[in-house]
């Protein structure tokens, strides 16, 4: 018996061992892979900062941080913003631009937009806070617009005989319900909604790219431009690459010969990610698909 219960103390004690051996070779596992790797940005000078925008406009709060970041070092004298997104989010997009132009007057560092294949609605929206911005010929620009889109499935509801009950406090608190009609009062309402952002995307169109109103709103239909014709109506500078915008950045910045370029750290995600982290940002769920059935948005589709 006593023998027994020695057998079992060493078990547990081996079993403990090897889990606190797990624990910490994890630990250290998620935070080597995890570490930053950046060279100090302060280190030498000449230095071109490529951020890339890609993709669905969710959330500003990264890329404004990069902007931040490599906007404040001072071995970094511009940057190049690499777009490849279709817009998203009103109030994100909103962010970003305001960001950009708080970094020009700041630090008065050069910001330069290259637009790769999409740099539409809320990424073009964004760029119009650039000093300067470079499109490909068959880029696809513009959509100067808002989007509302949401589903109805009162009939579908209906059909399986469920009911919907909504208590609220007034007329417009449940406005686009998606398990009924539209009401022409909700509509009206909801079409104000997007009057106001539309009017805020012309005005950051009309200063940005210093257009007069009624020209922006001419453009403003919602239609997409390639970039030749974009530059043909002023919505962009110049046709040409991202290396063409990078020369134009380092040479608005004084900067003699080739610019060193620096970019932020891929990403990479870790088991202690996987394990412990935001599980919606590691498979690139939007956050705004959870919030509200009714998503506004500077978006081309």
């Amino acid at each position: 018996m006593a023998e027994r219960r020695s057998n079992l103390l060493l078990w547990l004690i081996l079993g403990s061992g090897a889990f606190l051996f797990f624990t910490l070779s994890l630990v250290a596992f998620a935070l080597y892979f995890s570490a930053d790797r950046r060279v100090p940005l302060s280190l030498g000078g000449n230095a071109v900062a490529v951020l890339d925008l890609e993709g669905v406009i969710n959330d500003s709060k990264d890329f404004v941080d990069q902007l931040k970041e490599y906007g404040s070092a001072s071995g970094v004298k511009a940057i190049v913003i690499r777009m490849n997104s279709p817009g998203g989010g009103v109030a994100a997009s909103q962010e970003i631009y305001e960001a950009v132009k708080k970094l020009r007057v700041e630090t008065k560092k050069k910001v330069v937009v290259s637009m790769s294949s999409v740099a539409a609605s809320g990424a073009y929206y964004i760029a119009c806070g650039a000093d300067r911005i470079f499109a490909n010929p068959g880029s696809i620009t513009g959509s100067i617009g808002v989007i509302a889109e949401w589903y109805n499935y009162g009939d579908l509801l209906r059909w399986a005989k469920l009911e919907p009950i909504t208590l609220k406090s007034g007329e417009m608190k449940d406005a686009g319900s998606p398990t009924r009609p539209m009401t022409p009062a909700e509509k009206a309402y909801l079409q104000g909604l997007i009057d106001n952002m539309y009017g805020q995307f012309l005005v950051a169109v009309s200063d940005g790219r210093h257009l007069d109103r009624d020209r922006v709103r001419r453009l403003a239909d919602g239609r997409v431009y390639t970039g030749l014709e974009a530059r043909a109506n002023g919505l962009v500078d110049e046709l040409g690459t991202f290396q063409d915008a990078l020369a134009s950045a380092a040479r608005m910045a004084g900067i003699a010969g080739e610019p060193r370029v620096v970019t932020p750290p891929k990403h990479r995600v870790t088991l202690w990610d996987i394990l412990f982290g935001d599980s919606r940002s590691i498979l690139q769920i939007s956050p705004d698909r959870s919030e509200s059935h009714i998503r506004i948005q500077y978006l081309w589709r």
